[in-house]
């Protein structure tokens, strides 16, 4: 019956989304009639597939989680999900879309830029490997907060930031591509709608089907998610902070999907956490180096502008080879992931005395820096799967 509820619950949401968005769309809501349609042709299609793939024994469902109710072999609470996505999209995308301001074409080429593609895996990464490697399985919530921290996390975290920064952002001149968003402002509203929308479902999801432990987490993770940009917080303008919130946007994924999957938290795994968070704020402190000059411009504050360049890439320098150095002290194959933190210090070593004039130099080595991620994303799951070999 756990499923029931989940799916009751995650439907409920979708009811008075679905009635606030349209309410919200005024004369350009949906038409009911042919939404109607469309959803028999969604349900019918949901049974006839389910069926399929539970008969051909891709995946089951352990009997007390279901009410037992079928339709063909699919249980009725499966049912849910498609009927809340007929409830709900095509209320949302009307709002959206009303009276043709925002095309909904060119609303969602700006939230894909807005979202990042390049840095998804950074986040959908961690909590990824933190349940599989807990769990040992693959199930459906490993695949829900997977998807969640892929990509509406992502549209979250940078979508706010590009919509509260856009008076700074104009002035910056790497803004408009892979290291930010240029966001005009007729997409700023229809965009933050989309990302509550995109978040909310997952949330509730991962909210009941976890424990008080994961709730705590999630509740940290999207606090900071939203204090970073959001005004009357704007962590991202409080030197030190700044940096300490970012490093928490990639970690928390990686804490919430350890307390999803109940891990044992031993002195191993509290000092590779520790490790991930130092290199989290190295990573942050050195990006703000490069816009140090615009930042004072615009007369926003961040790590880099209140340490100078060259301190904040000593800092940097320093927190990576501390976070390498921690990786040393956990259980064996952990220290091989020391090497990751190489090539992050050959990259920013050289810009160990740059001044605050010439700090938008510093470009070059962040270009590479987004890179690097995939190799030590590539290395790190190699040391993963020994991991995985060694204690099996």
């Amino acid at each position: 019956m756990i499923y029931a509820l989940l799916s009751a619950g995650f439907l409920a949401v979708a009811v008075l989304g679905g009635v606030l968005f349209a309410r919200a769309a005024g004369p350009s809501r949906p038409v009911w009639g042919a939404v109607a349609a469309a959803g028999a042709a969604l349900l019918v299609l949901t049974a006839v597939f389910d069926t399929l793939m539970i008969g051909a024994g891709l995946f089951t469902y352990e009997a007390g989680l279901v009410s037992g109710v079928r339709v063909g072999l699919a249980p009725v609470e499966d049912f849910a999900y498609p009927l809340a996505v007929v409830i709900a999209l095509p209320a949302l995308w009307a709002l959206l879309t009303r009276r043709q301001a925002v095309p909904a074409g060119a609303l969602l080429r700006q939230a894909w830029i807005a979202s990042r593609p390049v840095s998804w895996v950074n986040t959908a990464f961690p909590f990824a490997a933190a349940m599989l490697l807990t769990t040992r399985e693959i199930d459906w919530l490993l695949v829900v907060g997977t998807l969640y921290y892929l990509v509406p996390y992502n549209l979250a975290m940078y979508g706010i930031n590009d919509v509260f920064d856009y008076a700074s952002d104009v002035k910056n001149p790497r803004k408009g591509g892979i290291e930010g968003a240029l966001l005009p402002p007729a997409f700023h509203r229809p965009l933050l709608w989309l990302a509550l929308a995109s978040n909310v479902p997952f949330l509730i999801v991962l909210l009941a089907a976890g424990t008080p432990a994961s709730a705590v987490a999630i509740a940290v993770s999207t606090f900071a998610l939203v204090a970073y940009s959001a005004p009357g917080l704007r962590f991202k303008e409080r030197p030190v902070l700044d940096s300490l919130t970012s490093s928490a946007h990639f970690v928390t994924p990686a804490v919430v999907g350890l307390a999803l999957a109940g891990a044992h938290v031993d002195s191993g795994l509290l000092i590779a956490l520790a490790a991930f968070f130092i290199w989290g704020v190295a990573a942050h402190a050195f990006g703000a180096v490069q816009d140090i000059v615009p930042d004072r411009e615009a007369s926003i504050g961040s790590i880099a502008t209140a340490f100078g360049a060259a301190r904040t890439v000593r800092l940097a320098l320093v927190l990576w080879l501390a976070a390498g150095l921690l990786m040393l002290a956990v259980p064996w194959p952990g220290p091989l992931a020391a090497v990751v933190a190489i090539p992050y210090l050959l990259n920013c070593a050289p810009y160990m005395r740059v001044s605050d004039a010439e700090s938008g130099r510093t470009n070059r080595a962040w270009r590479r820096f987004i890179w690097l991620n995939y190799l030590s994303g590539f290395l790190v799951t190699l040391i993963l799967i020994l991991f995985w070999s060694v204690s099996s």
